[in-house]
Parts: structure tokens; sequence; C-alpha cells
């Protein structure tokens, strides 16, 4: 039984789509009426939703319009942020602690610190799995973070500059960029590069020919691309890239990467400049040996339909570091947004019903269709599932709206209709005056 002398506590450490959604809400309740206290913990500054990455990486999105600042939204929501990293945890005091965070010159700015918790909420999310791959960390490029993509970015533009301003003929791999990983971050990336190099090109950079001198190129390990969806929107979505000259390698295990590309198992070697790993996922090394939490082998704690961890009643998973079962299904439930949405969703009521002394209700994920969107090629395919209670392929424009549609559905639970609505208008206006591809 929750005490009632004092606010409950709850922790929520990560500000992910699932755990910035969470606090938002929980502070618009329990903490504008005190009946909370409702404490975000992230390593960054500011939020930016994960699924847009890759527009990030191929400078079609400033960041800095769409970045939300943690301070200013605990501020309009009735919540505290700590920035810090997690980096341990005593489930005997009910303790976080969070360690120092320091400037880019190795400064300590804030000191390590612990936070008292009832209830705790880890919602760290996940990174790219490489496998331990010879070469994978020294010299590909991880998108998992929008400095990996504004990184990216950079170095794809020095890339262009220093071909146009040379004299002497591209090298093998100038200009070629291979992208490991076929699911949707891989695959939408390949597009949206197809489109902002050639808008690139086209500001000056008159000595690269974008049709001879620049490839993009996507390898995957399974039988064919974007593996956990749909077949039929599989070959649609191939059938695009390789309309758009986007080479694509399937069963495929990239076995080593190079400063000048990789090998695969099957002994083909593609040169590359640039590569960036986009496959498999994997939850954060420090949740292995977090307070004795049950973890499988990709780090990801193990918790029960209700999403509590397994060891410990007060301890919460939400989102890609948790393995949460899908009953009447052989894998867990998926490493999407919709997944984190729903359960940032389920677990709002689940801690109201804690603070009223109620056990936690099972959650139960419902699959809604999977969206990918290939940026101005008009076909974005897509598997609407449990929607109209059974299959629909859309594709065209009605997707395109629907694939935008999740984006502000996630500004709706952050923002409110209005907000949404004035920036999104806002965003439309400004787009007509600035260029179409960041050039810096």
């Amino acid at each position: 039984m929750v005490a009632d002398t004092k606010p409950h506590r709850i922790v929520i450490v990560g500000g992910g789509a699932g755990g910035l959604e969470l606090a938002t809400r929980l502070g618009d309740t329990l903490g504008r009426r005190q009946r909370a206290t409702i404490t975000l913990v992230d390593r960054m500054r500011t939020h930016l939703w994960k699924p847009l990455l890759h527009e990030v990486a191929a400078g079609s999105m400033d960041p800095d319009q769409h970045q939300l600042d943690y301070l200013a939204q605990a501020r309009w929501h009735y919540f505290r942020f700590q920035l810090g990293e997690m980096e341990g945890l005593d489930r005997e005091r009910r303790e976080v602690a969070v360690g120092p965070w320091r400037d880019e010159s190795g400064a300590e700015i804030i000191p390590r610190r612990c936070i008292p918790y009832d209830t705790l909420v880890i919602a760290v999310g996940s990174h790219g799995n490489d496998f331990g791959t010879p070469g994978a960390r020294e010299f590909a490029l991880p998108l998992d973070t929008p400095a990996d993509a504004e990184r990216f970015h950079q170095r794809l533009l020095n890339a262009c500059l220093r071909a146009n301003a040379q004299r002497e003929p591209l090298r093998a791999e100038q200009l070629q960029v291979v992208i490991i990983g076929a699911g949707a971050t891989g695959v939408e990336l390949a597009a949206e590069l197809h489109k902002t190099t050639r808008e690139l090109l086209a500001f000056g950079l008159d000595r690269i020919n974008p049709e001879r001198d620049v490839k993009f190129t996507v390898v995957e390990a399974a039988p064919r691309i974007l593996p956990a969806l749909p077949e039929r929107l599989s070959e649609a979505t191939e059938k695009l890239l390789r309309a758009l000259n986007v080479q694509v390698f399937t069963n495929e295990r990239v076995t080593e990467v190079t400063a000048t590309g990789l090998r695969t198992a099957s002994g083909r070697q593609l040169p590359a400049e640039l590569v960036v790993w986009a496959a498999g996922i994997m939850a954060p090394e420090f949740l292995k040996d977090i307070g004795g939490l049950e973890t499988n082998r990709l780090n990801q704690l193990v918790v029960q339909q209700t999403l509590v961890t397994t060891r410990d009643e007060n301890i919460f998973a939400l989102g890609d570091c948790g393995q949460c079962p899908w009953p009447g299904h052989p894998r867990p439930v998926p490493p999407t947004a919709q997944a984190a949405h729903q359960q940032a969703s389920h677990l709002l009521g689940t801690l109201k019903r804690r603070l009223r002394g109620k056990p936690p209700r099972p959650y139960t994920y419902r699959d809604f269709g999977s969206l990918v969107s290939l940026g101005q090629y008009s076909t974005v395919g897509s598997l609407m599932g449990k929607l109209i209670g059974g299959a629909l392929f859309i594709e065209g424009y009605f997707a395109r709206i629907m694939y935008i549609s999740l984006y502000k559905l996630h500004l709706y639970a952050l923002h409110g209709f209005a907000r949404v609505f004035l920036e999104s208008l806002a965003h439309m206006i400004t787009r007509r005056t600035e260029p179409r591809v960041k050039l810096h």
C-alpha cells in the first residue's frame, strides 16, 4: 500500500518518446495536483523524436527547429528535470545514482547525485547493435542520437565539397555511401539521401554528377529488406529503391568495416567513403549490471506483461530497453515508436492505480501497422493491420499523410492541439523562405 502522508516520488530515467510523454502526462495530472513528484532524468538537454534522425542525417531537417528543451517542458508541465546519465541503482535504499555532467572540455558542471524514488520507470531506449563486427566502431557511423545524425551530415557535406574542389579523378570510395541494415531507418535514409544530395549539389557544386558520381548502397543480412514488416511492403519499397539506382544487397552479412569500405561473408567488397550502421538494437550496457535486475542478451530489462521488472515490483521498464511479452506471439513486443507510445499511456493508468493501492493491469500491444517514408518519392508504403480488422496496403499521398500524423500525435501528447497547430503553420511558412537542404 502506498502511503498518503507525502507525495509519491516517481522517477523516470530516459526522455525519449515514451519517457517524455509519460513525464508530461503525469505532471499534468499527479504533479499539478501535488499528489506526486515526477522527476525526469536524461543525459541530453533536448529531445528529438528518434524516427526523424534520418532526415537530420540527410540534411532535410534542421534539428534546432524540432528539438524540445527538457527544462522548459518540465516548467510547463509540472515535473522536474535532472541532467545526467544513470550509472547506478540501490534497490534497498530506493535511490538512482546519476553521474556528473560535464561540458565539452571535460569540466564538471553538475556533480554526481542520488535521486530517491518510490516508483522508478526506466526508459533509456536502445542503440544500434554492431554484433562485434571488426572495424564497426572505428569506421561506421551510428545513427542513434541527434549528434550522430548531425555528424554524418557534416561528413557528407564535407565529402561533397572536397570532391567538387579536387582536380584529380575521384577515388573508388569517394562519394560512395553504404548503409548497413535495411530496416525502416536504413531504407528511409537511403531515399532521403538520394533527394537531398541532388538538392545540395545544385547549390554550385557543378563538378559532381549525382547520377554518375554519388552512389548509395543498402546491405541487409536477412533475405529481404524491411524483414520485420510485411513482405508486400518490403517488395514495393525495394522496387522503388532500385528505381532510384540505390543498390540493394540482401543475404549479405558484413564481416569487416574498414576506412575505405566493407567486406561481407560472401566475399563481396564494397568501397565507401561513409558507412552508416543502422542494423539491430541493443539496450545500454549499464543495464546489464544495474541493481541485479534480470536482463536478456540484448541488455534489455525483462518485464512481466504489466511492465513491472521481474525482480522488483517498484521498478518498471518502458520502450526499447525492456523485453515485454506479447501473448499469442513467438516474439516479444517489437521496439517501435507506437509500442513506446502505447506503453506510456498504459503506465499513466498503472501509476495512478498504484497511488490508490491497486495492482497493475497487464499491457497488450496493439499492432496498428507499419509505415515507411521514402521522402518526396510518392510511394510511401504502409500496411495498416488491426485498424480495420485485417490487412490493407496503402501508398501514395494518403500514406504520407498518415506517416506525418504519427509525429503530430507525438507532439500532441507533449504540447496539446493549439501549440501543435500553430507550430505546424509557422513551419509551413518558414520552409518557403529557406533552402530545402541544410547547407552547414
